[in-house]
């Protein structure tokens, strides 16, 4: 790591200078482009899935705390971290932290500051046969003449005649420019549209396709985008972590194997032509050890992987060229990634553990004697360990963790209270990283006396055990103790987590469609997909106390007749998971067996969030009340109970969404 650490007054914490390419928003001038050679925050609080933020330009990280603008000459100007939601007085941006006045309340964002005023009025611009005015209204709505996107901040330029409206800096473009990467011949600027149908239509240097406005020569059939235009990338490069010699640019289009991350390029590599060296140029700068949320050890950056049988990917899950670079774990001489996957899938939290010492693992409890142990979530009692002898114990009574019934695993119990834990579940880790987001996950347990459901995030479901917590996200210890290195026993082969890109397709348990906010599971050998709902289905259930087992079964190909559920009564769809009784050979529907309310404690006064507390009642009596919602009997083995002031009843997930949730989110809405 970089020893040369700065602490300015534009960020938090410390920032180190960095060589690395990245398309990201700065977190000065707030504008999204390419960074390099810039300065990177070392702080996973700064690094998120939706954008890798802690990223800054040279220029706005070495920016000043205090300047002198020609837009207020009167007083200088002060940079505040925390403005307050400001407009910029200069382009109108709304901004959070700028350059400002103590006596006179100006503000310009950073952008700004770095910039002279922009004109009042243009007379003769470039692209446009009548003069423009900079209007000082809100920012329109309406695309720009010029690059036809939306004018969604900033004040626009408008014609009065016309009525268009153009940003500045479309305004502000040369027709010609030379440029350091095609220094041959003059750059013209082309709408996309004006080009001839194979005329290149992307940029040569990032590959972003041009929709609208470009530079182009027709002679050569270059092509760049506007933002490499302003921020043209250094024809030379020398980081010798990366490679021992100096790199140069190789601006055009040509197919290439990186030698850093072994995967296919088409265009623009830094090559080295005395080693036939090539690179991505995102691949320069690649961090050295680093934590990733889809393996629990570090990986290290290497420049050989080395020969190693049917290597895949631990991320993207395909082929590794052994012959170049890329990330392996000391623990796990099977995991390996390529070099490019951690930034470029966003599995990476943005640290670089190098010189870094490893975090010290926190047990979950202390051993206290023998088959003794204290519990960081029961720490005013001990529990002890039974082998044996908890088969006699009925649906009713639930592991914490897991909310699972305990059956005839071994468990640690309170003789004192009766809190009880499977021993898997009180070997769960304190701290955990799941693929769901690239931080790590604490385990998070609820006191006794303060039970509270939640939504899963992963598989959508009701639950009110144990979770791992991460900013606002909940994910159940069920959905938790995924991993794509193990083996499950409903697929030939592994599972691998895909988030929502697959949500639109059919589970092959249930054959549902997902739904827009569904995580998904796949094989990445065959044609199968699962949602985290039906991977967390429990393999064994008791549906009555006098009766055998029932076991989950994965379905039939070829089924030899019609089933029936001897819950409902309607006939079973085969090809669908089902439970069944290994002696007696009965079909029930997954729903009828669990219903909505399986994962939530019985017998127990639960929160819900703001909107109510209920107890999970076992439906086991003779009558079965009726539903305030759909005004049904209640059919699954558990409804709720809630005091509203009047007592009422909820039968289904669906009906406790329509009768409390909705109803309440409305009231608050309107208050």
């Amino acid at each position: 790591m970089e020893v040369s650490a700065l602490k300015l007054p534009i960020h938090k914490h410390f920032l180190y200078p960095s060589t690395r390419f990245l398309f990201a928003r700065c977190e000065g001038c707030r504008v999204r482009g390419h960074i390099y050679g810039g300065y990177r925050c070392n702080d996973s609080g700064c690094y998120n899935n939706a954008n890798p933020g802690g990223w800054f330009h040279k220029e706005c990280g070495e920016s000043p705390s205090e300047i002198n603008h020609p837009s207020h000459p009167e007083h200088p100007l002060t940079f505040n971290a925390k403005t307050g939601y400001k407009r910029c007085h200069l382009c109108g941006r709304l901004i959070r932290s700028g350059y400002c006045c103590a006596i006179c309340h100006f503000v310009i964002d950073m952008a700004c500051a770095q910039k002279p005023p922009p004109p009042q009025a243009i007379e003769h611009p470039m692209f446009h046969e009548h003069s423009l005015v900079r209007t000082k209204e809100a920012p329109l709505m309406d695309p720009c003449k010029i690059c036809k996107s939306r004018i969604e901040e900033g004040y626009p330029y408008e014609c009065l005649t016309c009525k268009y409206v153009f940003h500045l800096d479309c305004v502000n473009q040369s027709r010609e420019i030379n440029h350091s990467s095609h220094s041959s011949h003059v750059l013209e600027f082309f709408t996309s549209e004006s080009l001839p149908e194979n005329a290149e239509k992307t940029c040569i240097l990032c590959g972003i396709e041009l929709l609208h406005v470009l530079y182009h020569c027709s002679k050569c059939n270059f092509s760049i985008c506007i933002d490499c235009k302003r921020n043209p990338p250094p024809l030379t490069i020398e980081h010798t972590k990366t490679h021992k010699h100096k790199l140069s640019l190789l601006a055009r289009r040509v197919s290439f194997t990186c030698n850093v991350c072994g995967l296919q390029g088409d265009r623009s590599p830094y090559s080295c032509v005395q080693c036939s060296f090539l690179v991505h140029r995102e691949c320069i700068d690649l961090p050295s050890v680093i934590n990733i949320n889809r393996h629990d050890h570090r990986i290290s950056f290497t420049d050989h992987i080395g020969h190693r049988d049917n290597l895949k990917c631990g991320v993207c899950h395909k082929s590794v060229n052994q012959y170049c670079g890329g990330y392996t774990c000391p623990t796990c001489p099977d995991f390996v990634v390529h070099s490019s996957c951690p930034t470029k899938h966003r599995v990476w939290d943005g640290v670089e553990l190098e010189g870094i010492p490893d975090e010290e693992v926190i047990p979950p409890f202390k051993v206290v004697g023998d088959n003794l142990i204290k519990h960081f979530s029961h720490e005013n009692h001990i529990l002890r360990l039974e082998s044996d002898g908890t088969s006699t114990l009925d649906e009713i009574t639930r592991c914490e963790a897991c909310v699972s019934p305990v059956y005839s695993d071994p468990i640690y119990s309170c003789e004192q209270c009766g809190f009880i834990l499977h021993e898997t579940c009180a070997n769960l880790p304190i701290k955990k990283r799941l693929p769901f987001r690239n931080i790590q996950f604490k385990l998070y347990a609820p006191e006794m006396n303060s039970y509270e459901a939640f939504e899963c995030y992963a598989c959508k479901t009701l639950f009110s055990g144990y979770r791992y917590k991460a900013y606002r996200m909940s994910i159940d210890v069920r959905c938790g103790a995924f991993s794509e290195l193990e083996s499950y026993d409903f697929h030939d082969h592994p599972a691998v987590y895909y988030g929502m890109e697959k949500m639109y397709l059919s589970c092959g348990a249930c054959h549902q469609r997902g739904e827009m906010s569904q995580h998904m599971l796949a094989c990445d050998d065959c044609d199968f997909e699962l949602d985290f709902r039906c991977f967390t289905l429990p393999r064994v259930v008791k549906y009555k106390d006098d009766e055998p087992p029932l076991s989950l079964c994965y379905g039939e190909e070829d089924p030899n007749g019609k089933y029936w559920c001897d819950i409902c009564e309607d006939e079973t769809n085969p090809k669908e998971w089902f439970y069944t009784c290994s002696h007696s050979g009965v079909t029930l529907h997954v729903q009828c067996v669990l219903g909505d309310f399986f994962f939530l404690m019985p017998r127990r006064m639960i929160k819900y969030g703001r909107y109510c507390k209920f107890e999970v009642v076992p439906n086991n009596h003779c009558s079965r009340p009726l539903c305030a919602c759909c005004q049904s009997r209640c059919k699954g083995p558990f409804f709720l109970k809630i005091s509203n002031p009047e007592i009422i009843y909820i039968c289904s997930e669906k009906c406790f969404k329509e009768k409390i949730i909705i109803p309440f989110i409305e009231v608050r809405t309107t208050i």
